[in-house]
């Protein structure tokens, strides 16, 4: 299966860092239930607490296009200059083993 695998890096600002937290876990639920979206992990930097890392999979690049333009994520993305200390990263990756679970 030929899918899109990314590493997105999203840093806040220390002071904006729990407002971005809440905002960035309120994305979770609705994404995962995006259709082509295969999963969506949300972490937080073991040594930056600032740091914010989401690791996903869609089935096509398609799909997460159209991740991109949901209306659940404009209350982030309308705010993403005060919140954040540097621009979102965006890593693309490229899968060599099988995924988790499927074979």
């Amino acid at each position: 299966m030929a899918h899109v695998t990314i590493i997105g890096t999203v840093t806040a600002k220390p002071e904006t860092r729990d407002e971005l937290q809440a905002l960035l876990s309120a994305q979770v639920a609705a994404t995962r239930a995006e259709p082509g979206c295969l999963n969506y992990d949300f972490h937080c930097d073991a040594a930056d607490s600032c740091c914010f890392v989401f690791y996903e999979n869609w089935r096509t690049q398609a799909d997460l296009d159209m991740h991109m333009v949901m209306p659940h994520l404009a209350p982030l993305f309308s705010q993403l200059d005060r919140l954040l200390a540097r621009p979102v990263e965006i890593r693309p990756l490229k899968m060599l083993s099988d995924m988790a679970g499927q074979t």
